[in-house]
């Protein structure tokens, strides 16, 4: 009662909430920097049992914003299970801990999802995300989604089983391989991570504890440059092929998440031919970053035609002659762009070294 007594007076709580928060299961999928705000809050709220679902270890670069780590951690490369389970045990011994070493897999989704009252994504690739969500549905357990992108972030709830749209209403298909920048490109600020995963953690206890008004149907979106917020509504589409009036998606195909297509995998090493050093005496300078990206700046000249679009505008927008030399962020789109164009009939095509980053 000491430990819980400034959450339990809350008329909307009180003991009952409370009560269902320590008999609640709830799956985190991913320790990173969204999974540590959301493991440490639910931790401390007294959630009795909760599942953590990562095969990933401790890096360095990470920890500006996996707060649930440190760095000693870090250099020996330990597991984020190990890292994770001493921290939420010394924070609060009283609740149940359960590793998932394996992570989310197609192959376990189904039984691990079920097995929860709660899903929580906090998944950084689309692959890992869309299974999560897909397996929640089906299995009909809400799912505390959450992102963040540079300094951007979002939040909702999925949950069609109580009235709402799923993921797939918005985005029936994950992008392509590349088109959209990991946080190792594009970069993401670490308080923003704390931010959403801190709105995630408390969606979960409101669910848990049948409380309020979760954000089902409701797209809690955060810009952290200008301090402002703003709630969008979206409906369920019956024509989803998950959640819609004849769905086609109606169990978990291993086919369909078996490979990773959906993750931005780095493209193999750039040849010497492929890059340059300079943008000086460019003839084109393509920039193939996107508009939230180019609003913060481009280099002079530079023509803008996102990485997703080259392929269609290239041969109204793109002359055939002369050097042409291609940017994004920090080379990884660039050269993905390059090699794109070579095989479209600009063999001149060249990748900027260190985009934008390194010559703005």
């Amino acid at each position: 009662m000491s430990r819980y007594s400034r959450q339990i007076c809350l008329p909307e709580l009180g003991p009952e909430g409370q009560a269902r928060l320590a008999a609640g299961r709830v799956l985190i999928v991913g320790l990173g920097g969204l999974g540590s705000p959301v493991a440490l809050y639910l931790a401390a709220a007294g959630v009795g049992n909760l599942g953590l679902a990562d095969f990933d270890t401790v890096a360095l670069h990470n920890l500006q914003r996996q707060i649930l780590h440190d760095t000693p951690a870090a250099t020996a490369a330990a597991p984020k299970l190990a890292t994770a389970t001493a921290r939420l045990t010394a924070l609060n011994p009283e609740i149940r801990l359960v590793p998932h070493p394996e992570g989310l897999t197609p192959e376990n989704a189904a039984a691990l999802v079920a097995a929860y009252d709660v899903v929580v994504d906090c998944a950084d690739n689309f692959a890992t995300r869309y299974l999560a969500h897909d397996a929640a549905v089906l299995a009909r357990v809400p799912l505390v989604h959450g992102s963040v992108y540079q300094w951007e972030g979002q939040v909702t709830v999925f949950a069609p089983h109580l009235g709402g749209p799923c993921y797939r209403c918005l985005h029936p298909e994950a992008p392509a391989p590349g088109l959209v920048p990991g946080c190792g490109e594009a970069g993401v600020i670490g308080a923003l991570c704390g931010q959403v995963g801190t709105l995630q953690a408390l969606e979960t206890l409101k669910l848990l504890a049948r409380i309020g008004e979760p954000l089902l149907g409701r797209l809690w979106q955060l810009d952290a440059l200008a301090a402002t917020t703003r709630t969008l509504r979206f409906a369920p589409d019956p024509a989803c092929p998950l959640c819609g009036a004849h769905p086609t998606l109606t169990r978990l195909d291993l086919a369909r998440y078996a490979a990773p297509v959906c993750t931005a995998a780095p493209p193999a090493p750039a040849q010497p031919d492929e890059e340059t050093d300079t943008p000086a005496g460019a003839d084109f300078l393509l920039d193939v970053r996107e508009p939230t990206e180019t609003a913060a700046g481009t280099l002079p000249g530079a023509h803008l035609i996102p990485l997703a679009e080259l392929a269609a505008r290239a041969p109204a927008e793109i002359p055939r002659t002369g050097r042409l030399v291609v940017y994004c962020a920090l080379g990884g789109r660039s050269l993905r762009a390059v090699r794109q164009l070579r095989a479209l009939g600009w063999p001149q095509a060249l990748s900027l070294t260190g985009g934008y980053t390194a010559h703005r």
